[in-house]
């Protein structure tokens, strides 16, 4: 019976991602931008619904930038929860831009690509988003560079907070976890690490009744007389205090 629910929630799952790229080809030319970020949040809210995934939001997410976001990495879900608890935009892994629809989709949403592996790379996405924090955008990060397995936190690469240092944006720290909401124990089923296929990942997902995502904002952290890797020690430490434990 499972198999059977899994398999019509990945029907209805490749449905609304087909949905979204359709509003990205033909609506998106048409918008403005607060239009596409309260589209983006809507439908990354609605993907949740889709696939049985409860939402809970504990603190206030941010609303107007500038301002950088440092949130830990457990799945490829991350970001679907992140926009549906409120719109930013994303650094991402530029494997992203070429997966089918999927890239295009997040490219419609305003995500910056980086070659993990390029120091080059990551000089220039940090460059990109200071002009981002500059313009006054909300601009989230994975310091950890790939994603845990939910339980513990990887270190935090320090690298990208320099652009809100550059930018003398605050930086908010952000915490993502799965739970079982039957008994509020956390969850390992949307974990993607190691030698694990994104199919295996969804499936386990999908077979996992009672998800919740929970995402819980801290409070922001001014840059000045800031020093990048003490900062980011910090604000590792801040993420991990904000997790239900």
């Amino acid at each position: 019976m499972k198999s059977l629910t899994a398999f019509w929630l990945l029907l209805r799952g490749g449905a609304h991602i087909a949905g979204g790229w359709w509003t990205i080809r033909t609506r998106f030319p048409r918008l403005t931008q607060s239009q596409r970020e309260a589209e983006v949040q809507r439908w990354a809210r609605n993907f949740l619904r889709v696939w049985r995934i409860d939402l809970q939001v504990n603190g206030a997410p941010p609303k107007d930038g500038p301002l950088l976001m440092v949130v830990n990495h457990i799945s490829w879900l991350d970001i679907l929860v992140m926009h549906a608890a409120g719109y930013c935009r994303f650094v991402s892994k530029s494997d992203v831009k070429r997966w089918p629809m999927i890239g295009m989709m997040a490219t419609g949403a305003g995500t910056l690509y980086i070659e993990r592996d390029s120091r080059r790379d990551a000089l220039r996405v940090v460059h990109h988003m200071r002009d981002a924090l500059v313009r006054g955008e909300v601009v989230a990060v994975f310091p950890e560079g790939t994603t845990s397995n939910g339980i513990t936190l990887l270190p935090f690469h320090a690298n990208l907070i320099q652009a809100a240092i550059s930018a003398h944006a605050p930086v908010l720290p952000v915490a993502l976890q799965f739970i079982d909401g039957r008994n509020g124990a956390m969850s390992t089923a949307p974990m993607y690490i190691g030698d694990q296929t994104l199919l295996e990942s969804v499936w386990r997902t999908l077979t996992t009744p009672g998800l919740r995502a929970v995402v819980s904002y801290g409070q922001p952290q001014s840059p000045e007389g800031r020093e990048r890797r003490e900062w980011v020690a910090e604000l590792r430490a801040q993420v991990d205090a904000l997790r239900v434990k």
